[in-house]
């Protein structure tokens, strides 16, 4: 019965389907929903991973051990994994083994926009590009298909329009191949540079083989248009905005496989038009193939490679009539993100700023400190960073700084690569002061489960990282925790460890205010006699506060009772219901 499915809800059904046994994951916008769904089936062993890389080693011992196997990512966090990714080109598979990279164009919820086509290049991997839902199932049954016909890894690479839109999916039945059995074989298997090296032939004829199946697989497609003048080649999102705004105008060569290129399907391609246009978003990457193959191409001097591209970019571009759109009468007012009220960071970044310090920030919802008005972070880098980067600057910049300078990360964020740079500090002796934010949950990415929460993926009990005795183990003797919502415990935790001649660690500990476990006060209460309209209370930027009138207003609908606008009130004006 067909269904409407998102883009990542379908690659979840392609797993179940192709028989899938195994999927290890770290969320990350917009490829996060992959897993989730996967696990909900009861037939796959889904998880969350520490990190990328952890996933994708994990993926491959399971396609070691002859399972079909799987892991997801976005595309920075296809960075993280890069290491195994290259080697495991060279080892191949013994089960299917499917790598999903979802990139975000537009950089919705990213610190950049690179283009994971470049990685199946570089790495010398096929990568098929799905273009809507019912190919996100398809193509995932198929990389598993040609994953095990070519022996090697396959990437799926999805975006934010397609792994987050729906569209008409026909689902099928769940097939499970006869697993494969492990056979020793250290020529294939033990990397080291004498077996590498016969291993890399192997990769350019197999590279050799994909091409030439490519030429006639029916993931790459011809299709008609009216008017030769002009031909195009596109893929993924950039051709639903290519028929949207041109329809059958022009005939269009779609590529399902986008490495590696069918390289005269495109020249066929070519020769039957009087114009070469590639339709793709950020990087040129199909029109440098193109150019490789020594053709006459237009492509990035009509289409920026910054962003998202849209129906009527490629409208303006191709001299079309503009798609209808809806607009309004008014401009909708800005709303930049903030932190949620009640958000345990709030009180913790309040203090940072109070006191002056110089920030080194790291990826998670908590980089919302950087926005005025608490101000409170100086950088942002990449996941794990921010510890990394606290003791390079101390090294460099002198001792002056040892005392006002901070890193903080998230407890998700520490477990995904904050360790290793803590022990670095241990070990090479930096006076650095981390602050952990430890939320209880991955807040950033929806509510995941990670290894300090003390549950999995699916829910169920499992050891929960006690990050005291971790922080302890590693090497720093001072370790403190403290309630974010008490401003002044904030503030005396933080002196005193800013103050000390070693390295310490912060704990600032307080559940997500969204997480539904956790139970809130009564929302406070405005004494209008009192409130002298002083705006002290709007310093934190929580969204249940506005000023009207002159005087302070509480939002009863978002107001959690925290009670961190309280203590800055000098004129008791605000009091929880109780008082």
């Amino acid at each position: 019965m067909k269904t409407l499915m998102l883009g990542n809800e379908a690659v979840a059904r392609g797993l179940y389907e192709a028989g899938c046994s195994v999927v290890s994951s770290y969320p990350g916008t917009p490829s996060t929903e992959i897993t989730e769904y996967a696990a909900k089936y009861p037939e796959l062993y889904a998880e969350w991973a520490p990190n990328e890389k952890v996933a994708m080693e994990t993926a491959f011992g399971a396609s070691l051990a002859g399972k079909r196997s799987f892991c997801g990512m976005k595309h920075v966090g296809l960075n993280v994994a890069a290491d195994p990714l290259f080697t495991l080109s060279y080892t191949g598979v013994n089960g299917g083994l499917v790598i999903a990279v979802a990139d975000d164009a537009g950089m919705h919820s990213s610190q950049n926009e690179q283009d994971s086509r470049h990685y199946a290049r570089a790495a010398k991997l096929p990568m098929l590009e799905p273009s809507d839902s019912a190919e996100a199932l398809q193509f995932t049954k198929l990389a598993y298909t040609l994953s095990e016909q070519f022996d090697t890894p396959v990437l799926l690479k999805m975006c934010t329009r397609i792994a987050h839109s729906q569209s008409v999916v026909e689902p099928g039945e769940r097939v499970e191949p006869t697993p494969k059995p492990y056979e020793k074989d250290g020529a294939k298997y033990i990397m080291m540079p004498g077996n590498a090296k016969r291993r890399h032939p192997v990769v350019e004829e197999r590279t050799a083989h994909l091409a030439a199946w490519a030429e006639t697989a029916p993931v790459n497609r011809l299709e008609p248009g009216r008017d030769h003048s002009v031909g195009i080649l596109t893929s993924s999102t950039s051709y639903q905005y290519v028929k949207e705004a041109l329809g059958d105008t022009y005939p269009v060569l779609k590529l399902g496989m986008v490495w590696p290129l069918p390289a005269k399907l495109v020249r066929d391609f070519a020769a039957a038009v009087d114009r070469l246009v590639v339709v793709e978003e950020l990087d040129g990457f199909l029109e440098g193939e193109c150019r490789n193959l020594g053709l006459t191409v237009e492509g990035k001097e009509h289409f920026s490679p910054l962003g998202e591209l849209s129906q009527n970019q490629v409208a303006q571009a191709m001299g079309a009539a503009p798609v209808p759109t809806i607009s309004l009468d008014e401009a909708i007012p800005a709303r930049p993100p903030v932190m949620c009220a009640g958000c345990p960071h709030r009180g913790l970044f309040y203090t940072l700023h109070k006191l002056g310090l110089t920030v080194l920030g790291d990826i998670g919802c908590y980089t919302l400190g950087a926005v005025p008005p608490l101000a409170a972070i100086d950088s942002t880098l990449c996941m794990g960073a921010s510890v990394s980067g606290i003791h390079g600057f101390l090294k460099a910049a002198g001792h002056e700084w040892d005392h006002k300078t901070v890193a903080v990360i998230g407890d998700s964020t520490f477990m995904h690569s904050g360790i290793t740079g803590l022990v670095n500090i241990a070990y090479n002796e930096s006076n650095a002061t981390v602050i952990i934010l430890d939320n209880s949950i991955t807040g950033m990415t929806g509510h995941q489960q990670n290894p300090t929460t003390g549950f999995n993926l699916k829910g169920d009990p499992c050891t929960k990282i006690d990050l005291e005795s971790l922080c302890h183990a590693v090497g720093i003797r001072r370790v403190a925790v403290v309630d974010p919502y008490d401003l002044a415990a904030c503030r005396k935790v933080i002196q005193e460890e800013l103050a000390a001649d070693e390295p310490s660690v912060v704990i600032s500990r307080r559940p997500c205010a969204l997480l539904k476990y956790v139970k809130h006060n009564p929302p406070l209460k405005v004494n209008a006699d009192k409130c002298v309209g002083c705006k002290a209370c709007m310093q934190i930027g929580c969204p249940a506060i506005a000023v009207k009138d002159g005087k302070a207003q509480v939002d009863d609908t978002l107001c959690v009772g925290c009670g961190v606008c309280e203590q800055l009130c000098k004129f008791d004006a605000l009091r929880g219901q109780e008082g």
